[in-house]
Formats: C-alpha cells, sequence, structure tokens
C-alpha cells in the first residue's frame, strides 16, 4: 500500500499490511499482531535492507518519520543502521529512567514521588521526543496547559521538574541548552485564606461520588489533614483497635508524630476502602500512593459547580474555621490540624498531648455531625 502516514491511515491498518510513505521514501509502518511499528526500506552497497524505527504510540508519524531521516543521513554517509552499533534514540521517557534512578538515593521518598509524578505523568507527552526535539516553544505549551488544568502552582512545580531533569542532561552532555530556561513562571497569587461557605461545601459533598478521590475528598473534610496526609495514608498508619490515625514525623509537615482521633463517619470511609496483603498504601494503584489530583479535582469541579476558585487545601482551613464556628476550642483545633503554637509549644505540649485525645474526638465527632446535616 501506498499513501501519507498519519495517525489516522496507521491505526486503520490491516494485519500485516504494510503502508509505504509518499512524502518520505522508504519510510513505512507495518501492522503486526499486537502493534503497529514503523520501519525504514533502503538500498546499500546494492543490496535492500530494513530497519525497524520503532513502535506506534512510543513515536508519532512525525517523530518516526524524523527517525527515519537521521537514519537516511547515516546511509549516505556509508553506514548500516541494521548492523551498525547505532546509540539507541535519547527520548526524554528513556532518559527519565536513568534520571529518576539516580535521584532515588538523593531525595526522600516523598520528594522523589512528587518528582516522578511530575515527569512522568504531567510531561506525559515529552516520552517519545527525543530530547534534541523538545525546545522552548514545546515546553512552553506544555506548562500552558498544565495551568488551565491545574493551576499556576501546579505549572511552578512542574516546571523546576523539568528543568531540574535539564540541566542534569546538559551535564550527561545529551543537550547543549535547558529548553525550560526563558519560560515564564506563573503567579501564584498572594497567600490564601481562602475558606468555603456552608452553600459551597454543601454542593462539594452533594457533588462526590464512589470513586477514590471523593472518599479522600470527604476524609479531608472530615479530618481537617493536608491532601498529602490522606493521599498517602497507608493501612500501617490506621489503628482501627484504638481507632486512630498515627502519622509518622517523616509524613508530618512539622516533623512532630500526630495521633488523629477518628470519628465514626471518618472510621466508616477507611473500613470500606479495599485491603490487600500486597500493598500498604489505602488509596492509588500498584506500589504507589494515590496521584490522581488533578482529573479528580477537575471532574469534581464540573459537578460542585462551584462559582469562585478554590483548592483542596481550603478544606482544611474551612474545617478549622467551622469547627470553631461549633465552638471547638482554639487549642483543640490546633491539636486536630497538628499546629504547633502557643498552645501546644515545648514541654506542657508534650505532657497535654495525652488529655487533649477525648476532647480532639468529641470535636472531631461533633464536626462530623454536623457535616451529615449539610448533603
Amino acid at each position: 500500500m501506498i499513501g501519507k502516514v498519519t495517525k489516522a491511515t496507521v491505526e486503520k491498518l490491516p494485519l500485516n499490511a504494510v503502508l509505504w510513505d509518499t512524502s518520505l521514501v522508504g519510510f513505512g509502518a507495518r501492522r503486526q499482531r499486537r502493534h503497529v511499528h514503523y520501519l525504514l526500506r533502503y538500498r546499500i552497497n546494492g543490496h535492500q535492507r530494513f530497519v525497524s524505527i520503532g513502535r506506534h504510540g512510543t513515536f508519532t508519524p512525525d517523530t518516526a518519520r524524523n527517525e527515519a531521516r537521521l537514519l537516511l543521513g547515516l546511509v549516505a554517509s556509508k553506514v548500516d543502521p541494521s548492523s551498525e552499533r547505532v546509540r539507541p534514540a535519547e527520548t526524554f521517557g528513556a532518559e527519565l529512567e536513568r534520571y529518576l534512578e539516580r535521584k532515588r538515593t538523593a531525595l526522600k521518598p516523598r520528594s522523589l514521588e512528587l518528582i516522578s509524578h511530575h515527569l512522568q505523568v504531567h510531561a506525559k507527552s515529552l516520552h517519545h521526543l527525543r530530547l534534541a526535539e523538545i525546545d522552548r516553544r514545546t515546553i512552553a505549551t506544555l506548562l500552558g496547559g498544565i495551568e488551565i488544568k491545574s493551576g499556576p502552582v501546579a505549572r511552578n512545580r512542574v516546571r523546576a521538574s523539568l528543568s531540574a531533569f535539564f540541566n542534569w542532561a546538559v551535564r550527561e552532555g545529551l543537550l547543549e541548552v535547558n529548553p525550560v530556561s526563558g519560560t515564564g513562571k506563573a503567579d501564584e497569587g498572594h497567600s490564601r485564606e481562602r475558606t468555603l461557605t456552608e452553600a459551597e461545601l454543601t454542593q462539594v459533598l452533594n457533588a462526590l461520588g464512589q470513586a477514590q478521590f471523593s472518599e479522600i475528598v470527604r476524609l479531608l473534610i472530615l479530618t481537617g489533614q493536608r491532601r498529602e496526609e490522606i493521599g498517602g495514608l497507608r493501612w500501617s498508619e490506621v489503628d482501627l483497635d484504638r481507632n486512630v490515625i498515627v502519622l509518622p514525623p517523616e509524613r508530618t509537615k512539622n516533623r512532630r508524630q500526630h495521633e488523629l482521633p477518628l470519628s465514626t463517619q471518618a472510621r466508616a470511609i477507611l473500613e470500606r476502602q479495599p485491603r490487600s496483603n500486597r500493598r500498604d498504601y489505602v488509596f492509588g494503584i500498584g506500589a504507589r500512593s494515590f496521584s490522581g489530583w488533578s482529573d479528580g479535582k477537575a471532574n469534581l469541579n464540573a459537578r460542585a459547580k462551584l462559582k469562585a476558585d478554590w483548592r483542596l487545601h481550603d478544606l482544611r482551613r474551612t474545617a478549622a474555621t467551622m469547627m470553631a464556628e461549633l465552638g471547638v476550642l482554639p487549642h483543640i483545633i490546633e491539636a486536630i490540624l497538628n499546629h504547633v503554637s502557643g498552645h501546644k509549644s515545648g514541654v506542657a505540649g508534650i505532657y497535654n498531648r495525652a488529655r487533649y485525645t477525648d476532647e480532639m474526638r468529641a470535636a472531631l465527632q461533633r464536626w462530623a455531625d454536623y457535616v451529615d446535616t449539610l448533603n
């Protein structure tokens, strides 16, 4: 078959069919049992040769065609791509694996998890591209899409992770310049003091479904904890016999162990989550904690239809504000949030911690009962 190799024509190929491109002689695509593979047909020293470029999905028609042009350049130089030990294409995805492996021993697990999420999920559209093909415009387009979908903070965090990766690539001799240089940082605005109104919180509660993200949001509302603490919650941190969550120091912002009593509503959410002996995380899939924040928040926004912008962290401030309105004392709210201030600092705070448990449990139950009246 002869025709233009495009995404549409490639995906319509029947089994074992080959489509030879009309715009680049020798470049083609072959449908095999499971996948479509791009290939190059060429002649060298009077003999016809074939070389596989890669699988459709890893390559797009355009990037595979560019790779074919590079291989034809080798042929023109009397180098046979099918027999010469040519270094594989240095794609973003291939080099990313090496980069993360290097970082594994240098970063704390949580930091590595965040960077991996930035580069493996947010930057997934770059994975099939050769490093040399990624320019400032490519990065700017990617960052713009992230800002629209996930906000300025997400844009800036992904930008920082990308810049670190490309700086490493420059040091490794894979690139001459960092394509992130010159791209803009988003204005994150001033520090936020946003709390949801009772009506807004009701809209969010009524928009929740049964998926993991909705269950996490319910726990964020009921407990007032940070999203990383609930999204990364482990079964080993849940003590149902004592009816508490115990967050170790390495999982809290102030590096202090935090024991949080469970309301009956929060406990019910945990009890209905499936458990497996093969993984410790309550949420997420495979060996990782929950990572679907962007899509989950976007879908929830579409259902809740709040007129004003809001973030998941606003739920923590909302819980604290509304507990205060219910009459919970400030030092009990700070104990629930695991804040350390005048109420809970120093030796007095250490000795008072056990005494606060009953008050914290009563406050969280009063708050959970109030939340039940909103939906």
